[in-house]
């Protein structure tokens, strides 16, 4: 027993590893925005795109890759996964024009949509239904930690060498993690779970078999509602820091890698023993915690967003919060659709989930962002009777666009409490499939209450 528990936590640990190296490569795009678009003159709708191309190809391969994490080795996928975003994170230095970065971060999305439904798959398999909304906590604390190191070190490369060597030097640590992941042990599907139908695999179209859990339906527009905002600020804070409260490119990244990273480790931290606490209380534990989480974060990234340019300490202050209370979302959701889905489909519906996340809420969060914000510049230069655009109004303009985010929180929130009302039916639904002797016995619903196993 004490083997395995070793076992476990190295694989998570690994896997921790992973995850924060995937989200210092992706946060690398908001951490050069500036340079980038200085030097080529593009414009925010045109940087946007550039956050965008990541999420196109992500989306769109994930499903096949999170059918693959369900019939194959795992390990693998993750191995040859992080070797490939990582050599195409490295092609992102060599890009000559928009165009080439482009199509660049497109090919990082490829390799990077290998991670979520894959290591979310093992992790289901290594903990059991108390410990496991923890231990996603732990695996996704790689993302607030990686997107710290990647404002931190990848705003100070880029300072001192220029955006170009942020890129080179971002691919090294994933080539030698490469190899370790790929010859990771694996773990049998369903293990750590206790019914004796856990390891059955269900007849039928595994797609239509996930779609079809009500609760699926609210955690998947949750998931494109959560990215869209992810994906806006996560490239804008570092340009808007810079135009609207008149920062360096390193001072920018720092605070950028204060408030959206650094203070997301504790908050999933905390955010996964809370939600395993409330799940022991309450069926919809795991998704009520979050709901109230974000309806409290919105209001305060709007009041941070209100405040006057320079008021530094209050904007990190409730900008830290709400970013810490947002990644609650990660503790309880991912958790939940374990709750709900059959061991040998969480890696589809991992993936189904992403693709929604990614193609109808990453892909469409730094677009939408970047025209809102020149829409406002726009509108700010003719309000002045300008005729040329000036950075003055490009801050404008990014200003008034980032309100979406607020916004958005807003009504995530609100999906999410509509989750509450169709998850305990699901949860009751699953455990009967997993006891049932044989396939399409129908049993009665049991008197069942809310527990930890």
């Amino acid at each position: 027993m004490e083997r395995k528990q070793k076992s476990a936590g190295f694989i998570l640990g690994l896997l921790f590893a992973v995850n924060l190296l995937n989200f210092f490569d992706r946060q690398l795009m908001g951490v050069v925005a500036e340079p980038i678009r200085k030097q080529w003159a593009l414009t925010d709708s045109q940087i946007g795109w550039l956050g965008t191309a990541f999420t196109l190809l992500y989306a769109l391969v994930g499903v096949p890759l999170g059918r693959i994490s369900d019939r194959s080795k795992r390990s693998k996928l993750l191995g040859v996964g992080i070797g490939l975003w990582s050599l195409l994170t490295a092609a992102s230095g060599f890009a000559w024009n928009f165009v080439s970065l482009f199509l660049a971060r497109l090919g990082v999305g490829v390799g990077e949509a290998s991670c979520a439904p894959a290591a979310n798959s093992l992790i289901g398999d290594l903990y059991p239904p108390a410990r496991r909304a923890f231990a996603i906590s732990v695996f996704m604390a790689g993302l607030p930690a990686g997107a710290f190191f990647g404002n931190y070190i990848g705003g100070a490369i880029a300072a001192q060498y220029g955006w170009r060597s942020a890129f080179f030097v971002a691919c090294v640590p994933g080539l030698l993690l490469a190899p370790v992941a790929y010859l990771m042990p694996e773990t049998k599907r369903g293990a750590a779970e206790t019914s004796p139908g856990a390891a059955r695999v269900h007849v039928g179209s595994p797609y239509w078999r996930v779609l079809k859990i009500p609760t699926m339906f609210w955690i998947i527009v949750s998931g494109a509602l959560f990215n869209f905002n992810s994906y806006a600020i996560n490239l804008f804070m570092p340009s808007f820091l810079i135009r609207y409260h008149g920062l360096n490119l390193k001072d920018a990244n720092l605070i950028a890698g204060l408030t959206m990273g650094a203070v997301g480790v504790p908050g999933l931290l905390a955010g996964g023993w809370m939600v395993d606490h409330f799940r022991k209380v309450r069926w919809d534990g795991r998704l009520l915690t979050p709901a109230i989480s974000l309806a409290i974060s919105a209001p305060c990234i709007f009041f941070a967003l209100k405040l006057r340019p320079g008021d530094l300490g209050v904007f990190v202050a409730l900008a830290s919060v709400g970013s810490m209370l947002g990644c609650v979302y990660y503790s309880g959701v991912y958790a939940a659709v374990q709750d709900v889905v059959e061991p040998s489909l969480r890696g589809t519906a991992m993936a189904l989930y992403f693709f929604a996340m990614y193609l109808l809420g990453g892909s469409f969060g730094p677009v939408l962002t970047g025209k809102l914000s020149d829409y406002f510049a726009r509108h700010a230069m003719i309000a002045a009777g300008a005729s040329v655009m000036t950075e003055g109004f490009r801050a404008v303009g990014l200003h008034s666009a980032m309100y979406v985010i607020p916004l958005c929180s807003t009504v995530l929130a609100v999906v999410l409490f509509a989750a509450c009302f169709t998850v305990e039916a699901d949860m009751r639904a699953l455990e009967r499939w997993m006891d049932e002797p044989t396939v399409g016995l129908s049993l009665p619903p049991a008197p069942l209450e809310p527990t930890g196993d």
